[in-house]
This record gives structure tokens, sequence and C-alpha cells, in this order.
């Protein structure tokens, strides 16, 4: 008897657990609209990229420059607007233009080379050793930028530099002063700030 009053409390036990382990609800996924979304790259005057279409090489493109217009000319489609969109959004426009001339065509940009939008570029003027405009991109930080303007000039005011700051929205321009000397010099990664779309970096010359 009591080998069978074991087993019978034991199945309860189980079929208790069973049910707990059933009302639980599982996590939902995170719906899409909780996931951050991926920034698309915009394309700028200046980008090279390459043009492939699918089983038509004749009318694909490498090293393709994108004018200072914002345009570009492929074979069958001598101008359409690439500036301001990104390359999927150009692939489609080219498809709806070659639907003309190919059954279902298939198209695929790629940017081979960066400059960008004029108003998403940072600018380093002043000096730095080497003066450049370059690609925002997330994350891009002051060291990051003077790492690609390779540092600065002997005759340099590092700590008196500034960056310029024009909000899109119309807003009163920001004006921001870092102090370089302190960064690369230094080592103070305090004065490492993030870059934003537009930024100028100003480096004055020093008092001699």
């Amino acid at each position: 008897m009591n080998s069978f009053r074991f087993a019978g409390l034991a199945a309860s036990a189980l079929a208790i657990g069973l049910a707990g382990c059933a009302t639980t609800p599982a996590s939902p996924p995170p719906s899409s609209s909780e996931q951050p979304a991926a920034s698309s790259y915009l394309i700028g005057p200046g980008d090279t990229l390459n043009v492939f279409v699918y089983r038509a090489p004749e009318l694909s493109a490498q090293a393709l420059p994108v004018r200072p217009d914002g345009r570009i000319s492929l074979p069958l489609v001598p101008d359409i607007e690439a500036a301001g969109r990104s390359p999927t959004e150009l692939a489609r426009a080219l498809e709806a233009q070659l639907k003309a001339y190919v059954r279902e065509p298939n198209v695929t940009v790629m940017v081979q080379s960066f400059i960008g939008q004029p108003n998403r570029q940072i600018r380093v003027i002043g000096e730095a050793t080497q003066p450049m405009a370059i690609p925002y991109r997330e994350g891009l930080s002051l060291l990051d930028v003077m790492i690609g303007a390779r540092g600065l000039t002997r005759y340099a005011a590092g700590n008196r530099a500034e960056i310029i700051r024009r909000p899109p929205n119309g807003a009163a321009t920001e004006v921001i002063p870092v102090r370089l000397d302190d960064l690369l010099r230094s080592g103070d990664i305090s004065q490492d700030v993030a870059m934003r779309p537009g930024d100028t970096l100003v480096i004055p010359q020093g008092w001699f």
C-alpha cells in the first residue's frame, strides 16, 4: 500500500508541476518598434558607386562617381538623382527606369567610397595636419576626427579650438570650446566629445 500511495503522490506532484509550467506565459519576442532601427547611409555628391544589374553586365557600372549636381548616368538611364537616397532606394529607382527596356530588372547599388551629404559631413579647418571633410557615422568622436586629420600642426593653438554646431532645426548656432592639446598630447580623454552631423572643427593658429 505504501508503494502505491507514494506513486500516487509522485504522479500528483508531477501533474501540478507540469500545470504550473503550462500556465507560465513565455516572454514575447521584442517587437520591431522596440529594436533600434539601423540608420541608412544617404548617398552624396562625390561618392563613388558600383551598380550591378543582374544578368545585364552591359548596363552595370564600376566606380561610378556621383556628380556635383547629385546625379549619375548609366546606359539607358542617362540622368537620375542619386544624392539623398540610400543605396537600396537608388536601386529601386533604377529598376523602375529599366523596366521599359529589361524584363524584371534586378539592381544592386554599393557605395565604394564615401563622402556623404554636405549637411552630414564633419569639416576640419585651420591648423590640422590635413584639413578635411569626412562623412559622419554613428559614434564618431572628436578623437576619431583628429586621427583622420592626422593631428595638429606645430603652429596650432589646440586648446583654443572650437566646434561650430548648427542644429538642423534652425536653432541658434552653438560654439563648443575643446582642448585638443590636452586630448592629443596629454591623453585627457575627458576632452573627447561626440560629434554630430554638420559639425565644423576650427583649429586656430597660436600667437608667436
